[in-house]
């Protein structure tokens, strides 16, 4: 069985300017996928691939062990590419350079470093569960319900649930189960990409629902508050790979 663990990080990130080179508490914000993909890989004998448009980002990923010559190419490093074209294109050069065909691929999205390696070992397990699976990823308990409290507008201009049930909902307790993604772990079957999906959610996906807190940093604010739970020992969980 064999694992490639990767870790895609663009430059031009608008959000959150830089954010893959700053400091998360006491470390880079990148060391945290990197150290827990290290650990997993450990296990299974794992290769580690990086994908990055900055020779900087390249550096800090080095001391970390994702050593790479790769060099992202620059139609997969603008803001309207895909992070599914930019795995599959870091996958298809480490098969060329390992002289091997992979089995699993792991992606740790850097942006979503509140994971363990126990995570990443039961995400895995999921997955290697149900071998018609084309792929697991991590999810979180949801602050809101389609089916009860999300609203989208329609083509009349009035605003309409996101989601009609086909019986009256009268409290959120009562909805269909939802989940809100994380963005943390992503586990791919090779088999995945030779059918050529072009996001994660397919007809035959699984997930892990993380057991403690996780969200991704998608503006200032959320990296202000990682950083500030973080550093004054406030999440509901310890890492275990620091």
């Amino acid at each position: 069985m064999s694992i490639l663990i990767t870790i895609c990080a663009r430059g031009g990130s608008k959000g959150i300017p830089n954010k893959n080179l700053a400091n998360l508490g006491n470390y880079p914000l990148l060391s945290y996928s990197a150290k827990a993909g290290k650990k997993f890989g450990e296990k299974y004998s794992a290769d580690y691939g990086f994908s990055t448009d900055r020779s900087e980002i390249r550096d800090l990923a080095s001391k970390y062990g994702f050593i790479t010559d790769y060099a992202r190419p620059e139609f997969l490093a603008t803001d309207s590419a895909g992070k599914i074209e930019a795995i599959y294109d870091l996958l298809i050069y480490e098969e060329s350079r390992n002289k091997k065909k992979y089995d699993f691929v792991l992606d740790l999205d850097i942006t979503s470093p509140l994971r363990t390696v126990k995570d990443l070992e039961e995400s895995f397990k999921i997955l290697l569960s149900d071998e018609n699976a084309y792929n697991v990823f991590s999810v979180s308990k949801p602050h809101r319900n389609p089916y009860f409290n999300q609203v989208e507008k329609d083509i009349s201009g009035y605003f309409k649930l996101v989601k009609i049930p086909e019986i009256p909902i009268k409290s959120r307790q009562t909805a269909p189960k939802v989940w809100d993604l994380n963005a943390s772990i992503y586990i791919y079957r090779r088999k995945f990409f030779d059918h050529g999906f072009q996001n994660a959610y397919t007809d035959k996906s699984l997930i892990y629902e993380m057991p403690h807190m996780c969200f991704d940093l998608d503006e200032k604010i959320d990296f202000e508050i990682m950083s500030y739970l973080i550093s004054n020992n406030k999440l509901d969980f310890e890492f275990d790979y620091l």
